[in-house]
């Protein structure tokens, strides 16, 4: 995907976030309590969130970051008063329903000078006749456990890239005590596994022996080699990410 400076804003989701005079009224929270947290919406006023779609803000580093289900946009942001500074904003540039792309123009409208409070978990954002409030992702939608969930793998990671697997094929791993099943995407087993806070360590995987259509055994290669030796891993909701150093997962905890 692409990244560019917004200088305008136009159906392209080029977006203009200037920078807000001072800050009026209440003082605001500071940078330090929202930086490292994510939050997810979970009412909007003023406006009707596209269905099946959050807005989901997030802070970091001294840098905003926001997806309403189309781009993802982010920026070095401030607090100023009580109000939320965004001097300018990049986007991503892809292509969705005509809602999606207005709920982008809305959203990053809303970042240019919002009011902002924060009360421990809930945070909010006023602009006009918009309100909205949004609730910390750890509490709005907790960590799942590595262990006893089913976890199906969306992407294979290399590099920066990661590409999907193919269609209508499978592949999952289950994680006990010191136990990895694994649906590789044609055969099926497992093996041991020593699991710390960050890191993976498997031992031999043993798998059945079936043949089957060439892009499936190609995936379960894939899963495989990633799947060797000391692994790092990370979960943020019900995402897995599995890092072997440049190879990896992208895995989904299922229902």
């Amino acid at each position: 995907m692409r990244f560019r400076s917004l200088r305008t804003l136009a159906l392209t989701s080029v977006f203009l976030l200037a920078a807000c005079g001072g800050g009026s009224g209440a003082p605001g929270p500071s940078a330090q309590r929202l930086d490292g947290r994510t939050f997810l919406s979970t009412t909007v006023e003023g406006r009707t969130l596209v269905q099946g779609s959050t807005l989901r803000l997030a802070f970091s580093n001294g840098q905003v970051s926001a997806n309403a289900g189309c781009n993802s946009m982010s920026g070095p942001y401030r607090i100023d008063g009580a109000r939320l500074v965004v001097d300018e904003l990049a986007t991503t540039e892809m292509a969705c329903e005509p809602p999606l792309m207005d709920q982008d123009r809305w959203v990053a409208d809303l970042l240019d000078g919002a009011t902002v409070a924060l009360d421990g978990d809930t945070l909010t954002l006023t602009k006009g006749v918009i309100h909205v409030v949004l609730l910390d992702r750890e509490i709005a939608d907790p960590d799942r456990p590595l262990l006893g969930t089913r976890w199906v793998v969306d992407g294979l990671i290399s590099g920066d890239a990661v590409s999907s697997i193919p269609a209508g094929a499978t592949a999952a791993l289950t994680f006990s005590e010191e136990r990895l099943d694994l649906e590789a995407g044609c055969n099926t087993g497992g093996g041991t596994v020593r699991v710390t806070e960050t890191t993976l360590e498997f031992g031999p995987i043993g798998l059945t022996k079936m043949a089957c259509a060439p892009e499936v055994m190609a995936l379960e290669q894939a899963v495989a080699t990633v799947l060797t030796g000391t692994v790092g891993y990370t979960i943020e909701a019900a995402t897995l990410t599995l890092d072997a150093g440049g190879i990896g997962l992208m895995l989904r905890a299922a229902p």
